[in-house]
């Protein structure tokens, strides 16, 4: 958990297959920024596979890492 100023709070993020069911879940604190997930998430990623993620998750490091591994 984490302290904000709305008190504890956490956030989950999902790793999900095209189907919706989940591959790896991952709770953070609720202050902490999105895109702080996103290797640990996107780790297994690869070649032909597609990314469907929200701009929290945008930055310019992470789309040349996918971009590097085909996704």
């Amino acid at each position: 958990m984490g302290r904000s100023r709305g008190g504890l709070t956490t956030k989950i993020h999902a790793h999900v297959d095209a189907a919706g069911l989940p591959l790896a879940l991952k709770l953070i604190e609720g202050q902490a920024h999105d895109g702080r997930s996103a290797p640990d998430m996107l780790g297994a990623l690869m070649e032909g596979q597609t990314l469907l993620a929200d701009r929290a998750y945008d930055s310019d490091e992470l789309r040349n890492s996918l971009d590097e591994r085909g996704a």
